[in-house]
C-alpha cells in the first residue's frame, strides 16, 4: 500500500523514525480493510513525493501493531497524527480532501 516514499512503521522502529525525526512526520494508522484508509491512500503517495524531504509520510497498520495503536487510543481509521519534535501536534479523522492535508503540513513547516 505505501509506496518508496512512505514509512512503514512497526513497534521497532516507531521511536527512531517519528519520535526522533528531525522533520515533521505524518502518521497514518489504518487497515486493509478499511475502505476509507484506501480511499486517502493515494492522497498520500502524492504527498509523499510532494513533500519528499520536508516532511515524513509513515504508515502504521493497526491489526499488525496493536501496541502503537492502543498507545495512540485510536478509535476510527484513517486516524492520522502529525508529529514534530516528538510531539503529536495536530490530527485529522476520516476522509479529507488534499487541501487540508496540504494545510496541516504547511502549517508544521
Amino acid at each position: 500500500m505505501a509506496n518508496d516514499k512512505q514509512v512503514t512503521l512497526d513497534s521497532g522502529n516507531f521511536n527512531e523514525e517519528v519520535l526522533e525525526s528531525d522533520i515533521p512526520v505524518l502518521v497514518d494508522f489504518w487497515a486493509s480493510w478499511c475502505a476509507p484508509c484506501l480511499m486517502i491512500a493515494p492522497i498520500l503517495d502524492q504527498l509523499a513525493e510532494e513533500y519528499d524531504g520536508r516532511v515524513k509520510i509513515a504508515k502504521v497498520n493497526i491489526d499488525e501493531e496493536t501496541d502503537l495503536a492502543s498507545k495512540y487510543r485510536i478509535m476510527s481509521i484513517p486516524t492520522l497524527f502529525l508529529f514534530k519534535d516528538g510531539e503529536v501536534i495536530d490530527q485529522l479523522v476520516g476522509v479529507r480532501p488534499k487541501a487540508e492535508f496540504e494545510n496541516m503540513l504547511d502549517r508544521a513547516l
